[in-house]
């Protein structure tokens, strides 16, 4: 017999991958020996928990070093899965707890009544995740990617104002040499020399 539920990655190694709950208890994972193996270095080697109770599984967090999150909120204990809920494990892996389908389930007839109890049975689709989806080989990153810094921009008011300076020092020396070679010391500074 099928399971009535499955996680769906919105995000992580396998984006659109299915997992069928199947069992009482469900171990999630990066450990090949866990009932869902997810190969991402966000998740411990046994992240969480999934255990039957009556018609649903409850999720536990088994001690991870990222943490587990059904919708956004940081799992502490023990919590009842409802469809539709998020669960994240650490920061790159997001699944989707939902109601399994079975594609070879009769189909009901499109009468007015038959429409309306169908659409009333099928379960909203859960919101997808926005962001980014990291590319992923089979295997776990080797660590996290370090960008570069960014360059920092110099200021180039000190650059201008150099060259100000040298203008102004140049031409200051360039008009004393044109003084001193037309022997105007006492036309323009008489106050200075007696000897004028």
């Amino acid at each position: 017999m099928a399971s009535p539920f499955q996680f769906v990655m919105r995000a992580g190694p396998t984006p659109g991958k299915a997992f069928p709950l199947e069992g009482t208890e469900i171990i999630i994972g990066r450990d090949p020996a866990c009932t869902i193996c997810i190969n991402d270095a966000q998740v411990s080697r046994r992240h969480a928990r999934l255990t039957l109770s009556g018609t649903g599984y409850i999720l536990q967090d088994l001690g991870s070093t990222n943490g587990t999150f059904v919708n956004g909120q940081r799992l502490t204990g023990e919590h009842p899965l409802a469809a539709g809920e998020l669960v994240a494990l650490g920061e790159n892996v997001v699944l989707a707890y939902e109601a399994a389908y079975d594609p070879n389930a009769t189909m009901v007839s499109a009468s007015a009544r038959g429409a309306k109890a169908v659409a009333a049975a099928v379960p909203p689709p859960a919101p997808a995740v926005p962001g980014p989806i990291p590319a992923y080989a089979g295997q776990v990153p080797a660590g996290p990617e370090v960008a570069a810094p960014a360059p920092k921009k110099k200021s180039k008011v000190w650059l201008i104002l150099l060259i100000v300076l040298v203008l102004f020092i140049c031409a200051c020396v360039g008009a004393l040499f044109i003084i001193d070679q037309l022997k105007l010391w006492c036309t323009f500074f008489p106050f200075l020399f007696s000897a004028c």
